[in-house]
């Protein structure tokens, strides 16, 4: 790993260096993006929870519908330099926040005496723009936030992705809020493997 992008070698220049601050960055990210692992996983499953049939019923296949402004981790990703892989975790964190909104929206109409299931949606999208937040201050530490052109306004995206699914009815709205959900868990899952590349003794 070159200077620039954030050697951990303490021996590569220890004179100058800001390792330790650089390395506790790292290890608090990492740290917090492990624990919204787990809260992604437990929304995914209350959310669920809360649809009815035919969702989580054994064998149900959701059809896999596109979300405006966000995909899953492509597969090539993990092959990825890891300041490239952190920089599109970034940017589907920032994606995040306006789409988990939307499905609260939709789920205060759907399900109002489901209100851990709200709270849930609306803490899960404060942590995601903190965790978007905290992966970008490291790529900045790291020297490797250099923008790649400009992106679509995540508000404005979920905004028309509202608008197209409250058209369609009640089960595409369903099925829109468990995609999210289950892309909130991916993103968040990728986002830890990849802060676990970097941390001191982690993972080659």
């Amino acid at each position: 790993m070159s200077r620039r992008e954030g050697s951990l070698d303490p021996q590569a220049d220890s004179s100058i260096s800001p390792l330790p601050h650089l390395e506790a960055k790292i290890r608090q990210t990492h740290s917090l993006a492990r624990l919204l692992t787990k809260y992604a996983e437990q929304l995914l499953q209350e959310y669920v929870q809360y649809q009815g049939d035919p969702f989580g019923l054994p064998g149900f296949s959701p059809p896999r519908l596109p979300v405006a402004g966000l995909s899953a981790p492509a597969p090539g990703h993990a092959g990825l330099p890891t300041p490239e892989r952190l920089r599109l975790d970034a940017a589907a964190l920032t994606a995040l926040p306006p789409l988990l909104e939307v499905v609260r929206r939709h789920q205060a109409e759907l399900n109002p005496r489901a209100p851990r299931l709200l709270l849930r949606l609306e803490e899960a999208a404060r942590q995601a723009r903190a965790l978007g937040a905290a992966v970008e201050a490291v790529l900045a530490a790291l020297g490797a936030d250099e923008t790649r052109g400009p992106r679509p306004e995540p508000a404005v995206v979920a905004t028309n992705a509202a608008a197209a699914v409250t058209d369609a009815g009640v089960f595409p709205a369903k099925v829109l809020g468990l995609r999210v959900c289950g892309l909130y868990r991916e993103w968040v899952s990728r986002t830890e493997g990849d802060l676990g590349q970097l941390v001191p003794g982690g993972p080659a």
